[in-house]
């Protein structure tokens, strides 16, 4: 049994699976959508694997690449009644800002998300790790957005 993690807070869609002892041993980056993309990957990593968990970065980020990720995956969890677990996109970037709109940035200091205007920031791309536990992973899973709907 193993674990896979999906990154799909945008383009590239980054898959990790992850074997019993948590260390990865496959990844997958696509720079298509994940609307276009989490389909394919994950008809051909079914075929190889059964997990035992799905883990994905429920925001902030892409709304879109959110409500994708979300949406399949849960659906994905309850047709195969595998976990759905989550995890923050800082823990991808090494606790780095993630682009919101403008000039606006989500940045985490402690265990608080805030949305604050930033010149230059540093970013950096989001990176699958080597190792997981699972035991750090939320399993209240729901997307987190960051912005209130615009109305």
């Amino acid at each position: 049994m193993h674990d896979a993690i999906v990154i799909a807070l945008g383009s590239p869609v980054h898959v990790g699976v992850y074997d019993e002892n948590g260390r990865l041993t496959e990844s997958i980056h696509s720079d298509g959508l994940g609307s276009d993309v989490l389909a394919l990957i994950f008809d051909d990593l079914l075929k190889k694997y059964r997990f035992n968990h799905l883990i994905y970065a429920n925001g902030p980020g892409s709304f879109m690449g959110i409500k994708v990720a979300y949406l399949f995956l849960k659906t994905l969890c309850i047709v195969r009644n595998i976990p759905l677990l989550a995890v923050d996109g800082f823990f991808f970037n090494a606790n780095h800002p993630i682009k919101a709109v403008g000039k606006l940035y989500f940045v985490k200091n402690s265990n608080t998300i805030t949305m604050e205007p930033l010149e230059n920031p540093t970013l950096k791309g989001f990176e699958l790790p080597q190792t997981i536990d699972v035991k750090n992973f939320n399993t209240d899973s729901a997307p987190y957005y960051g912005i209130e709907a615009v109305g």
